[in-house]
């Protein structure tokens, strides 16, 4: 379990100092938004690229990764289908089914690879799936719904391309895929400039805390609830499901996935909600709690199938 709990500790920390910043306002006002603009349009995109052009992509074909994306695509589906039914509009429903199926494979899924699955490896298939498949369809829409679809046809469809996380992510799997080796002069610098992400998304997550009111309340409480419930529960009962009763999988495979399944919201959804300035409530309230809940479920999975 120490991983799990170094990994919390870790991610507890660096918000904390974000509220603190916050409560005495050493970074002003725009303390956060700066933060949020420097993870999503410099640091995020440069983490991402190093990130996947130094991985081996041959790790996606398998089935965990088959898991993973069966396991998300439900959670994301039933959130998505209340948010229709109950009209809660294009950019709300697509950050609360985010937050109830993206978990946060990087700065808490590293860790807890390593030391409770024994591989930092074993979350590499669900990075992969999240940033090439996950984030580009999703930073899409919420493009195209704020912009209410205008321009030609052709414009639209290059929205991906013009969104400097997809564009990151997407460069880094054709370093990848291509073979070429990046020069340590121009590696470097963007591993460097990488290293800012998590940091500041933490930062501004937990300056975002400053002020707010218990998580839960107020007009998107039920989306956070539904979304909560299904990235803690739904998500992982689905992974295991499907993994112990469609592919077969036992022991450490098996484990390897509903672990996986079962981490949190990761933190950068809220700075997808930020800077396209919906649903941010929504974000943070179901960051947090699923952050909170999933201890004693990771803790839980880990004693029952490890």
């Amino acid at each position: 379990m120490q991983g799990v709990l170094t990994g919390f500790a870790v991610i507890a920390v660096v918000i904390a100092v974000g509220y603190a910043i916050g409560r005495r306002g050493y970074l002003g006002d725009q303390g956060r938004d700066v933060l949020t603009k420097l993870a999503f349009h410099v640091a995020s995109p440069a983490l991402l690229f190093t990130t996947l052009a130094q991985t081996d992509l041959s790790v996606i074909f398998s089935s965990r990764l088959l898991v993973t994306a069966l396991s998300t695509a439900a959670a994301a589906g039933v959130f998505v289908a209340v948010g229709v039914v109950r009209h809660w509009g294009v950019g709300r429903t697509t950050i609360g089914a985010l937050c109830s199926s993206y978990v946060n494979s990087g700065n808490l899924g590293i860790p807890i690879a390593v030391y409770v699955l024994g591989d930092a490896s074993l979350v590499a298939p669900v990075l992969l799936f999240q940033l090439v498949g996950v984030t580009p369809v999703a930073l899409t829409i919420l493009d195209l719904s704020g912009k209410g679809e205008k321009g030609p046809l052709w414009r639209r469809m290059l929205t991906p391309l013009r969104n400097p996380i997809a564009v990151g992510s997407l460069a880094g799997v054709a370093v990848s895929a291509t073979g070429l080796r990046i020069p340590a002069p121009v590696l470097d610098p963007l591993t460097l400039i990488g290293g800012m992400s998590v940091p500041a998304v933490l930062l501004a997550f937990g300056i975002s805390l400053c002020g707010s009111t218990m998580p839960g309340r107020g007009p998107d409480r039920h989306p956070v609830f539904l979304s909560v419930a299904l990235k803690s529960v739904g998500q992982p009962a689905a992974a295991w499901a499907l993994a112990a009763g469609v592919f077969g999988l036992r022991g450490a495979p098996l484990l390897d996935v509903v672990v996986t399944s079962a981490l949190p919201a990761a933190q950068n959804l809220y700075t997808y909600a930020s800077s396209y300035r919906v649903a941010e409530r929504l974000a943070r309230d179901s960051i947090l709690l699923s952050t909170v809940i999933s201890v004693p479920v990771l803790v839980m999975v880990a004693a029952m199938l490890g």
